[in-house]
């Protein structure tokens, strides 16, 4: 009787251990399984205070002088996402945009839902704004963002493989709502830190008006608005689950 208990005793030990270790190698290779989904930079992890505030361009031009002016009159630097059509409609406004020191990256062609798209179609949309663009400044562009903020991890593939690094934002202006200058100010300003980037709208009814707002207490406060392609770190990176681009 006392043998048994010795045995059986010895099973459930022996039993016990091949299960636990059954179970950590199950986990290793759940974990190593699961595939990590792609994510765009929403920010940028830095020591100093670089920021970036990007305009989207889809719809109309009312107010671009405007941005324009204020950027030139406060000494910062931005960066334009510019929709296919918009460029053919207003190719003006594009010289006009990189002869004043702003860069311009892809908005894609048609502003079109492309995380529903095959991966043919989001090269064709990327390929074709880009081309545009360059056709007009002479300047590779490098950079994207997805319209509607939509995006999945062929989007963001798709555009790696063709040399675009897929931009969103961590502050949003909200500009697009028709807030008024002073709403959209005091929005940017309190959510700005280091490493951000803006998220405004060439046509937004107040957005220009907001920026003085913005320029002034921002730089006052040490930030230096530089362009994306500057904000970003090159290299080898890493971006971790809330979209913050760190060095590894």
């Amino acid at each position: 009787m006392k043998k048994n208990a010795i045995v059986i005793v010895f099973l459930f030990v022996i039993t016990s251990v091949f299960s636990f270790f059954a179970a950590k190698s199950a986990a290793k290779e759940t974990f190593a399984g699961v595939k990590t989904r792609l994510l765009p930079i929403y920010s940028v992890e830095r020591e100093d205070k670089k920021i970036a505030i990007t305009f989207d361009c889809a719809w109309g031009v009312e107010h671009t002088d405007e941005i324009i002016s204020a950027a030139n009159r406060f000494g910062v630097k931005c960066t334009f996402f510019a929709v296919g059509f918009w460029v053919e409609k207003y190719p003006d406004y594009v010289a006009k945009l990189h002869e004043n020191g702003i860069e311009i990256g892809t908005h894609s062609a048609t502003h079109s839902h492309m995380s529903k798209m095959s991966a043919e179609e989001i090269r064709k949309e990327l390929v074709d704004s880009a081309k545009a663009i360059e056709d007009i400044t002479g300047e590779k562009v490098t950079l994207f963002r997805a319209p509607f903020g939509e995006y999945d991890d062929e989007v963001i593939s798709v555009a790696k493989k063709i040399g675009l690094s897929t931009i969103q934002w961590d502050v949003d202006s909200l500009d697009w709502k028709d807030l008024s200058a002073e709403e959209i100010a005091t929005r940017i300003i309190s959510r700005v830190k280091n490493g951000s980037i803006i998220l405004c709208h060439n046509n937004g009814t107040n957005t220009a008006k907001a920026l003085p707002l913005v320029f002034q207490a921002l730089i006052e406060r040490g930030f230096e608005f530089v362009k994306v392609s500057d904000l970003i770190l090159k290299g080898e990176t890493t971006i971790d689950n809330n979209g913050r681009q760190r060095p590894i």
